[in-house]
């Protein structure tokens, strides 16, 4: 598939620090870094985070494509220190041969990367893999949603999310349609939840769980309003929009699945139980409900798109599951790093960082336009804006 917009991520959990590129962003986008730095802190919140949330304070430098306040056009390169190299450089995570001798890791942990990774490159030490798959990587993802973000404010568009489900507890309603009502409702929340009631219990089930030493996961719903109808394609399914969004969902760590609209529920109901019915309003044309969550035949329809991601419990736990060691072949207890009780609130923020990459793509990809002002002027000319 042909994209306009691309994107890379480098760097390890305790490394030196991560690094982004963002190649295909438009010119004239006003940004700052100080903008980039309310996602980062909004990933960092969340009832439930472990201790490397104490550790780390992330900023998103912006190297490369801005001046004088807008970007160029050009690659934009970011950069995040990890504070936590200070500790990890002369030894664990040094970049030359280590002065002293460092244990490796054999006891993969069920449910992570580990054990998959140590047979897909051959490593004997679990860290070469765990390093690189842990969330962390996630920090960078959300620093490029929001560069991209900036654009999507620049036409009107607007992404946002809340938790739905948290365990078994699961909240009774979304309150408004308003996106930027949810983020600020949401962001009040301890656990994003837009409902009071439901966000205590949520807190009250992540405290049992940890006291148990265990994890708990949950769904999320990502939602973006201001959209024009065609984004996407239904020619080819690799320019599905719906599809693009479930691959973005699920490169997140930890996601399982991903549904939109009414999701599992279609399952159950008749077709006009489901689809939804086209009026006339104000002289436009558009649906009655939403059902679909934005998206038929693989683009948007101009409706709000609404998306939800499930997540599995973290599967680092304090009282770790059973294991079997990958040099000795002995069972033992998996390996154990820092971790979170629940990370769904801290997700959900990551699901808007790849929604806002996704969209910003599809709007690229179906207006062009090197500058955000031939944007304008090209969605403009389709009647879009």
């Amino acid at each position: 598939m042909l994209h306009r917009l691309k994107f890379l991520t480098a760097g390890e959990s305790h490394g030196k620090g991560l690094s982004g590129i963002l190649e295909g962003f438009p010119a004239g986008v006003p940004l700052t870094e100080a903008y980039i730095a309310q996602d980062l802190a909004r990933r960092q919140m969340g009832y439930g985070r472990g201790g490397r949330m104490k550790i780390e304070t992330d900023h998103a430098e912006i190297l490369t494509g801005l001046r004088h306040g807008k970007t160029l056009g050009s690659p934009i390169a970011l950069w995040i220190q990890n504070r936590d190299w200070e500790n990890w450089k002369l030894d664990k995570m040094s970049h030359t041969e280590p002065s002293k001798s460092v244990p490796e890791i054999t006891l993969p942990r069920p449910g992570h990367a580990d054990l998959a990774g140590i047979q897909k490159f051959g490593f004997t030490d679990i860290r070469n893999v765990l390093e690189r798959s842990s969330a962390r990587e996630t920090a960078m993802r959300v620093a490029l949603g929001a560069v991209c973000r900036a654009f999507l404010k620049e036409l009107g568009i607007e992404i946002a999310s809340h938790v739905i489900q948290i365990g078994p507890i699961k909240a009774q309603s979304a309150g408004t349609d308003d996106c930027s009502s949810i983020n600020t409702n949401a962001d009040a929340s301890e656990v994003r939840c837009l409902d009071e009631k439901a966000g205590d219990q949520m807190i009250k089930h992540i405290d049992d769980t940890r006291r148990q030493g265990d994890s708990i996961g949950g769904i999320f719903e990502v939602l973006a309003s201001g959209l024009p109808p065609g984004l996407g394609s239904y020619t080819h399914w690799d320019r599905k929009l719906d599809a693009r969004l479930a691959a973005a969902m699920m490169s997140i760590n930890a996601m399982k699945s991903v549904t939109i609209g009414d999701g599992l529920n279609v399952a159950e109901a008749s077709g006009s139980q489901v689809h939804d019915e086209i009026i006339i309003e104000e002289n436009k044309i558009r649906r009655a409900s939403n059902h679909a969550g934005g998206i038929e035949g693989g683009m948007s329809n101009g409706e709000r798109i609404q998306v939800q991601v499930s997540m599995k419990p973290i599967p680092t736990l304090a009282r770790p599951l059973r294991s079997v060691d990958i040099k000795t072949r002995e069972p033992g207890i998996a390996h154990k790093e820092r971790t979170d009780a629940c990370a769904v609130p801290a997700a959900s923020v990551i699901g808007e960082a790849m929604m806002a990459l996704v969209l910003t793509d599809a709007i690229l990809e179906k207006f062009g336009g090197d500058s955000l002002e031939q944007v304008k002027t090209h969605m403009a000319a389709t009647g879009a804006r």
